[in-house]
């Protein structure tokens, strides 16, 4: 059973559904709207045009749906969506949009968001995304479904992670990542494919072994990083392998991590 404590302070206007759990000292705005079995734990702050889905918890000293840090926002009204069964640990903090960024950030089902981590404004996020421990999303990426972002790493504004890719600890990402990719080093480097993670979904032998095949390609192939996607989408049938082309020769501010 959900319920309020009565320490805790909840604007006039604010949606909260009956099965919430609202602890001790925390702080929800006027326009936050939570869903069925939201549970904020103690010294929560939820502000802003700011909606919760069901079932997710927000642990101690999160901030969430406050203003973006960005010195252009000049106070128009943008929002923060995030889906259901998220669990937002500690000192984690997210923001609202931007009106130059699409004036919406948004957190898709099923995150796991560490202790201490930011997701900036505009970001939009995929599903089953983990990003671990003080770590940083900067305006504007797009984080793809099943992404993992290892801890003390930053993303630079503007970047796209592709599906299924991991970034190591201690990793600066300032370009694209290919789905399925892995990044690691102070300067993030395209090491190779995130394998551990393709089996762990029971990704089958063809795929990865056309998917390993690919990456060598678009490692030592002729002409230009786009030149050699391009080729693979004439060659490869595997559905991997065309969802990694497709990525490649989408539309995009930012240049590509490529394979060293």
């Amino acid at each position: 059973m959900g319920g309020i404590h009565p320490s805790a302070i909840i604007a006039d206007g604010a949606q909260i559904a009956d099965s919430c759990t609202v602890g001790p000292f925390c702080v929800v705005g006027a326009n936050v709207v939570l869903a069925e079995g939201v549970e904020l734990k103690s010294h929560v702050v939820v502000q802003g045009d700011t909606h919760i889905g069901p079932d997710t918890v927000i642990f101690s000293f999160a901030v969430i749906g406050e203003i973006p840090q960005d010195l252009k926002f000049d106070g128009e009204a943008t929002r923060l969506r995030i889906g259901a069964r998220n669990r937002i640990r500690e000192h984690v903090t997210m923001n609202t949009g931007t009106a130059q960024g699409g004036g919406e950030t948004r957190i898709g089902d099923d995150g796991l968001f560490m202790a201490g981590c930011h997701i900036a404004h505009d970001a939009q996020i995929g599903d089953r995304v983990i990003v671990v421990n003080s770590s940083a999303v900067a305006g504007h990426c797009v984080i793809e479904d099943d992404v993992i972002i290892g801890g003390l790493s930053g993303v630079h504004q503007w970047v796209r992670i592709g599906q299924g890719a991991i970034i190591g600890a201690v990793t600066m990402v300032t370009n694209d990542v290919v789905p399925h990719g892995l990044v690691q080093g102070p300067r993030g480097t395209l090491d190779g494919l995130n394998l551990v993670g393709l089996k762990r979904k029971g990704v089958g032998r063809a795929d990865i072994t056309a998917m390993r095949a690919s990456f060598q390609m678009l490692k030592d192939g002729e002409g230009t990083f786009q030149d050699r996607a391009r080729r693979l989408a004439e060659e490869s049938d595997s559905p991997y392998v065309q969802q990694m082309v497709a990525f490649i020769l989408g539309e995009t501010d930012r240049n590509f991590l490529t394979p060293g």
